[in-house]
């Protein structure tokens, strides 16, 4: 049943960048048509991805499997922050999607914004709030050392 719920560690940080980067594009497209369906598609993809990794996700296949292996290029970093992000990213789509149930679609739309602006920066700047939101809990002690062991020492990190 564990390995039902894993979650890579360490993650190709191209491929994750490739997948909030097709988040935004999903969500631009949600945001313009004014679709229900679609904040519901991105709410699906974060929870599939926080549960089962990148292994049943749309959107984290085509990353992993099709387009980051065409740039060649990997660059491994620890997967529990990644993890944590996707977590946040669930739980702010499944904020927007309720909203937008309940009738409140400015709510909604403006969620779903903050979600672009977040996964913007993870996607063309490289900066993964989640993550830093993860490495400052961690340091408070309110994540355990060991959740992360390569978050917390330099020499654990793989390039």
């Amino acid at each position: 049943m564990r390995s039902l719920f894993a979650f890579p560690n360490p993650v190709n940080e191209y491929a994750a960048r490739i997948t909030a980067g097709l988040v935004v594009l999903l969500a631009l497209v949600t945001a313009v048509s004014g679709s229900g369906w679609g904040l519901l598609a991105i709410a699906a993809g974060f929870w599939l991805r926080v549960l089962f990794g990148p292994r049943i996700s749309p959107l984290a296949l085509l990353s992993v499997k099709v387009i980051a292996p065409r740039l060649g290029r990997t660059k491994l970093v620890p997967g529990p922050p990644k993890r944590f992000a996707q977590g946040i990213g669930a739980g702010m789509s499944t904020l927007a999607l309720a909203l937008f149930v309940a009738g409140a679609q400015p709510a909604a739309w403006t969620v779903l914004g903050i979600l672009v602006v977040a996964a913007s920066l993870e996607a063309f700047a490289g900066l993964c709030l989640g993550c830093r939101a993860f490495a400052l809990l961690q340091s408070r002690g309110l994540i355990p050392e060991d959740v992360c062991e390569a978050c917390n020492n330099i020499s654990l990190r793989r390039s």
